[in-house]
């Protein structure tokens, strides 16, 4: 017996929806997700790009160029999505020997950035921001002069002058990469109220206090916690839970777990493990690290050996079990972000000149390549975000 018309559309819609296919991606609860990528300019790229990025689909569409501006290594949002800050990592900025901010207000309906102001970042080579969890201050790690700074956000979404500026002093025990101080990354815990600063050449990291209210930084008790020398620190990424903080080590190729203590603040190391095989031995370095949303696995990504390496974290301990390399068309990856709801992972091919698309294993973690695939030069930062609207 024939179907009738009403039931012939419902079981049509029912097979449409199997495959992702009936409505939009906003419809479904999936909404597209708007990705800002900051690559080095020059030499093919001249400032911030954008795209959207279908998680229904697992594609990205062709990046247009969002605004112009020198250097944007690494960006952040606030926690409303209404601005987005850029570092400019460069040595020299209006005669002075420092770096800058850029912040930019953005669109809620089409994501588009419209300049606002920049600031001195205090520093040289800026090359990593965070914004606090209230939305009240951007901290900058300036890596050439190993300073870092806190600068107010207006309620327009400017930036203000310096609220507090510190400058690291020291060295470790490499000549070349190590003669001085060189601040790598700054990151808040979720209770902000405390700021932990990668220094690269210093093979700590520093821990400071951080009043919301002023934006001051004060040194911590204890104020630090050390890597094995010669290791570099360069970025860290904190579990959800705040039990625990890993931090890549970019010239030791390594992962250093540590626990977090949340009243103290104080960083007590647990293990550290290569990020390579063991029968690698060809030049590389450690780049951008992360954990993902569900706390059962953590992400590094290797220059040189061009993969991203997944450890699964013990729930208890905190320690890692290697999962697999991922290489597939990676080629250089200065920097990946996972998607907002843990299914997906882009990847930001500095010499690639590209941007991938994975998307994560839910069960293992795994990182599963797709064909999604954008070109962007020098690719060395990416950020995906939700709408506002959403």
């Amino acid at each position: 017996m024939s179907l009738s018309l009403p039931t012939g559309l419902t079981v049509i819609l029912a097979l449409l929806l199997s495959l992702g296919l009936a409505m939009p991606a906003d419809a479904a609860g999936t909404g597209k997700l708007w990705v800002y990528i900051g690559p080095y300019t020059g030499q093919g790229s001249q400032g911030i790009y954008r795209c959207d990025f279908d998680p229904a689909l697992g594609r990205l569409t062709e990046p247009t160029l969002a605004a112009k501006t020198d250097n944007p290594s690494f960006l952040a949002v606030d926690p409303s999505r209404r601005y987005l800050f850029a570092v400019n990592e460069v040595e020299q900025w209006h005669g002075q020997k420092t770096g800058a901010i850029s912040a930019f207000a953005i669109d809620p309906k089409t994501g588009a950035l419209t300049p606002l102001n920049q600031q001195s970042s205090h520093g040289t080579s800026p090359c990593h921001l965070t914004v606090d969890k209230a939305g009240k201050h951007v901290l900058v790690a300036n890596y050439g002069s190993g300073s870092v700074a806190v600068l107010p956000i207006g309620s327009d979404g400017r930036l203000g002058q310096a609220t507090c500026v510190i400058q690291h002093h020291g060295h470790s025990v490499n000549a070349q990469r190590q003669e001085g101080p060189h601040c790598h990354c700054v990151k808040l815990d979720a209770a902000n109220r405390f700021a932990l600063v990668c220094d690269l050449g210093l093979d700590k990291v520093m821990i400071y206090r951080y009043d919301a209210e002023s934006g001051k930084l004060t040194p911590n008790d204890p104020p630090s916690a050390s890597v094995k020398p010669g290791s570099g620190p360069r970025h860290i990424a904190l579990r959800p839970d705040q039990q625990n903080a890993y931090v890549i080590n970019e010239m030791a190729s390594t992962i250093t777990a540590f626990r977090l203590n949340r009243d103290s603040g104080a960083l007590t190391p647990i293990e550290t493990v290569s990020t390579l095989p063991a029968d690698y031995h060809a030049e590389t370095s450690g780049a951008e690290i992360e954990v993902h949303p569900s706390g059962k696995w953590v992400y590094g990504s290797n220059r040189g050996y061009n993969s991203v390496v997944e450890f699964a974290i013990d729930s208890g301990s905190g320690k890692l079990t290697l999962v697999e390399q991922q290489r597939s068309h990676i080629n250089v990856p200065r920097s990946f972000a996972i998607t907002p709801d843990g299914l997906h992972a882009l990847v930001a091919n500095q010499d690639g000149k590209s941007v991938l698309a994975f998307t994560i294993d839910a069960q293992n973690g795994k990182f599963k390549p797709t064909e999604s695939r954008v070109e962007v030069a020098n690719a060395v930062c990416v950020l995906p975000i939700r709408p506002p609207e959403q």
